[in-house]
């Protein structure tokens, strides 16, 4: 058997065991429902056990971001010194961004109590965007080069050409080109050491709080080897969550609490969307993998697989803030996220990657090999089949059970045991309300006190979202995997769109 096929069939095999555990639990519920009872309530009770993790490590981390913030880390760096042979290399890939996604991004730059001087900024516009908006960039990036050219050690404007046949166009081919281009063209003719240079690949709506620099400085400066590292800011997508219908406001938050709560566990993290990384380890790896849709988080397993499992990625606890999706009307929003979402659950291409060049490598431990590639099949597993089974299919072998006149005892009790166990795991609803809180950016003067009520009750549309913006994106994204093809995701970008 040949690799791509073998390849190939490691790419069926987290779809079909999705597709294997409804069918089954669906049959099930009509010969065996008892069975099917018994496995409702183990699957729900180990819900409850997640959750309870989840809200645990959720508050090790918001302790952990608050005492974070209340550090002054540029006065940290000073203490230790030599920091100012480094620099901080900021990649914002572009598709069809207006000039104020980019003032707003920039200004946060500018005004970072870190030496702004220090900052080479490459701004790099696709081509495929099309005619006009490559028009309206370059008419931009003339605006911008005025305003902002003087405060940074250099700034650069781009466009990226079509990528490549064997590339896919998105935010990696993109950003690896950048990377390429101003490496052969002005760090190498710079003699600008690659050890000395800390590259940021941001998306372009993000906004970085004052202190990431510092903060990401101070990690660099006291890492045992800071080239075998990638460190993650905490995403935050309240850039205009004022303004997001409240469905998006819950995804959006879902998302920042379920980061925020991996970064408790830092052995098990990978890099996510934003995020920041040596640029001598990035060009020893071969930059950011341009045939792939989620390059975020592949960087880090090239990392991993490179260094033979002696990678890790430090949680930063320092926040950016990005968008919230939002179109220009409800429908837009609505496909807009689904579309997010369906592209975040694509990291389930990782599957055969890690499969295949794990088994290749021998250096790396087995303990590293199996708890890698059970944190992120299980993860995947379980995001696409949770909500189905406590809000849907649990309910199928009871009513069936109803209509067979079952009187076992745990038949008549299911529904209360059932009902018990999803109370308790409302708790973690509460929770993640409360935090919410104190996320949450100034209140527009155009709102008023009242919208900070709509702000926590939109949490009880959390069973909807989980479903039509967790398990349906994800079953999406697994099933187009399985089948491949003509069916396999493009890059979807998500829309900018402000009031």
């Amino acid at each position: 058997m040949s690799s791509k096929t073998k390849y190939r069939l490691l790419e069926i095999i987290p779809g079909l065991t999705l597709w294997l555990t409804f069918v089954v639990a669906i049959i099930m519920s009509f010969i065996k429902p008892l069975w099917v009872i018994y496995f409702i309530i183990l699957y729900d009770l180990y819900w409850l056990i997640r959750i309870t993790y989840f809200v645990t490590y959720l508050f090790i981390s918001w302790k952990k971001y608050h005492d974070t913030n209340q550090t002054n880390w540029l006065m940290e760096v000073k203490k230790i010194g030599g920091y100012e042979k480094f620099y901080h290399l900021i990649i914002l890939p572009t598709y069809k961004e207006g000039l104020q996604v980019f003032r707003e991004t920039l200004d946060g730059l500018v005004a970072a109590d870190y030496d702004s001087r220090k900052f080479i900024v490459v701004l790099s516009r696709e081509l495929r965007a099309g005619e006009e908006y490559t028009k309206q960039f370059l008419a931009d990036a003339e605006i911008l080069q005025r305003e902002y050219g003087d405060k940074f050690f250099r700034f650069f404007t781009l466009v990226h050409p079509e990528p490549l046949a064997s590339e896919l166009p998105g935010k990696g081919s993109n950003a690896t080109w950048a990377a390429k281009k101003i490496k052969a063209e002005f760090i190498d003719p710079q003699n600008l050491p690659y050890e000395n240079i800390i590259v940021s690949n941001f998306d372009c709506d993000t906004h970085i709080y004052p202190q990431y620099f510092s903060r990401l400085t101070y990690l660099w400066l006291t890492a045992d080897n800071p080239h075998r590292h990638s460190f993650q800011p905490l995403a935050l997508y309240n850039n205009n969550i004022w303004d997001a219908p409240s469905f998006a406001r819950v995804v959006a938050n879902s998302t920042t609490f379920w980061l925020m709560a991996e970064k408790a566990r830092p052995e098990r993290l990978f890099t996510f969307s934003s995020h920041s990384m040596s640029f001598k380890t990035l060009v020893e790896v071969g930059f950011w993998e341009t045939d792939v849709v989620t390059e975020d988080s592949r960087i880090f397993l090239q990392c991993f697989d490179h260094f033979n499992g002696e990678y890790s990625t430090v949680p930063m606890y320092i926040p950016i803030s990005m968008d919230t999706v939002m179109g220009k009307n409800i429908w837009g929003t609505i496909k807009g996220q689904y579309k997010q979402m369906r592209r975040w659950a694509w990291s389930v291409e990782h599957f055969p990657w890690m499969a295949t060049h794990f088994s290749h490598n021998k250096k790396i431990s087995w303990g590293k090999k199996i708890k890698y590639l059970v944190n992120q099949s299980e993860g995947q597993y379980s995001w696409a089949t949770g909500p189905v089974f406590i809000t849907l299919l649990g309910r199928l072998p009871l009513y069936v059970a109803a209509q067979q006149h079952l009187s076992f005892a745990v038949v008549q009790n299911a529904p209360f045991i059932l009902e018990v166990l999803m109370a308790l795991a409302m708790i973690g609803v509460f929770v993640a309300g409360f935090i919410n809180i104190f996320f949450l950016p100034t209140r527009p003067l155009k709102y008023k006190r009242s919208k900070w009520l709509a702000m926590i009750l939109q949490w009880f549309l959390l069973p909807f979202t989980m479903i039509f913006f967790g398990s349906l994106p994800a079953l999406d994204a697994q099933t187009r995997l399985m089948l491949g093809g003509k069916y396999r995701l493009g890059f979807d970008v998500t829309y900018k769109h402000r009031k």
